[in-house]
């Protein structure tokens, strides 16, 4: 299998509507084929800024209070001034829903960077221009085959690291430690890496939250090293809610190659099965089952509840 043909955990149907659609850029709907940025912007300079991915169904965005929650927390945190507030950032997100003409099954990557700067160098205060912002809409639908293929991963060296060192529950710009991951996995003949914390437990995934399923308990990370999902954070409320038992723990992959099931948690995805991790099968019918069928029955049924 070539590179290209590779699954991933954001494969989507193909959908023409896309090569036509718009892009807001700072406050104009641009053409995709001319929607650019400067070269000497934060984003592109130094990975500076921050992202949000998020769903609209039924002409609404799926727990849209609570990407905002946290794309103006990591904001906060950098001192980067988004120079709107969520009012704001709603009123552009329909903006650009409305004239691409989306309602549903559709996916958006919504990104702030701190703006062009006036040298190409790192100091945030050459950024005085004021932030840059830019959404992409795409018509977006999960690709069938991969709920029923399954997801190979491989462990690999790269970890998740140290709060001190660059904290993952920034979802920064700033991604090549996980870029770095997916390599090593496919260098490995994986389709992305599972990764562990700096201590050896077994974390997240290079695009995703991870969970596994033994003996009908859900079992997920701690959370200390791990991007604060919004999906993490729902699958862990439906277990709670249906009476599953679920633990942020540490394990290692001892208990990972031995679990029932598996599964990635993500906005676009919201629960992949898991069907190898290093060539280990997972389960008996590719690492789903029916807890974590259950779990993605009630979470249809929360973005439903959400959106309506």
């Amino acid at each position: 299998m070539t590179p290209e043909a590779r699954p991933t955990t954001h494969d989507a149907e193909d959908d023409p509507r896309n090569r036509d659609i718009l892009i807001y850029v700072n406050g104009a709907l641009v053409p995709r084929d001319r929607a650019v940025v400067s070269v000497y912007d934060s984003g592109f300079l130094l990975g500076d800024g921050m992202w949000e991915g998020m769903r609209l169904h039924n002409g609404k965005w799926a727990f849209f209070d609570a990407h905002m929650d946290r794309l103006f927390d990591s904001c906060r945190a950098v001192s980067l001034d988004i120079g709107m507030d969520r009012q704001g950032i709603l009123d552009a997100l329909t903006m650009t829903a409305r004239a691409n003409g989306m309602t549903d099954d559709v996916h958006c990557r919504l990104m702030v960077t701190r703006g062009v700067k006036v040298r190409p160098f790192q100091h945030p205060s050459l950024s005085r221009s004021g932030p840059t912002l830019v959404i992409i809409m795409e018509h977006s639908k999960p690709a069938d085959a991969l709920a029923v293929r399954g997801i190979r991963l491989a462990t690999v060296p790269q970890v998740r690291g140290l709060p001190m060192s660059q904290d993952a529950k920034y979802n920064s710009h700033s991604k090549l430690n996980c870029v770095i991951a997916c390599l090593q996995a496919e260098q490995a003949g994986a389709d992305e890496a599972l990764m562990l914390d700096p201590h050896g437990f077994v974390n997240t995934t290079n695009a995703c939250n991870f969970f596994i399923v033994r003996r009908g308990e859900v079992w997920t990370s701690t959370g200390d090293y791990c991007m604060n999902g919004v999906t993490r954070a729902k699958v862990i409320e439906i277990c709670r809610r249906e009476g599953i038992p679920v633990f942020e723990r540490n394990f290692t992959l001892v208990d990972a190659y031995a679990a029932d099931e598996a599964f990635l948690t993500g906005t676009f995805g919201a629960q992949t099965p898991v069907a190898q991790i290093d060539g280990k099968p997972i389960g008996d019918n590719g690492g789903r089952g029916p807890v974590m069928d259950r779990i993605a029955a009630r979470y249809r049924d929360l973005v439903r509840e959400n959106t309506a």
